[in-house]
């Protein structure tokens, strides 16, 4: 059995990420783990410090169980470097080179309104951007087939 994954992002406001990131792959707030009704529920079981609360993380989830979970996590130090592992998000559809770049364009656009911000363009292949807080990813075409 292959090993699932989950992937953690450091943060200074999980709300503000978790907005961009639902906006940019389409997921929603991941419930609370049985039998818990509310992530606050759930927290307090842990006993954590007085200055941490609900809002200090997010978690995320595609809306039918597929893909790896993004866990937002508010931190207090800053991004200082380039990430070392990031996000590709894959635009779905066919056509030719120009209609790939035509969508991968459209898509940035639509992230860049969503608070993003296109840091490089590779022309006609992918484009680099980074999140609200600054953190890099791509936007590139899906995979043929």
């Amino acid at each position: 059995m292959a090993a699932r994954i989950d992937l953690t992002l450091d943060c200074a406001d999980a709300r503000l990420l978790a907005r961009f990131w639902k906006t940019a792959l389409g997921y929603v707030d991941e419930p609370p783990p049985a039998p818990f009704a509310t992530r606050e529920e759930w927290l307090a079981q842990f006993d954590l410090p007085e200055d941490e609360s609900a809002d200090d993380a997010a978690w995320l989830c595609a809306p039918d169980g597929t893909g790896p979970r993004p866990s937002l996590l508010k931190v207090p130090e800053p991004k200082t470097a380039k990430n070392r592992l990031h996000i590709d998000i894959r635009v779905p559809g066919h056509g030719g080179p120009a209609e790939r770049w035509a969508r991968i364009r459209a898509e940035a656009g639509r992230l860049e309104a969503a608070g993003g911000r296109v840091l490089t363009e590779f022309d006609g292949h992918h484009v680099v951007m980074a999140d609200p807080e600054g953190n890099e990813f791509c936007v590139a075409a899906a995979s043929p087939g």
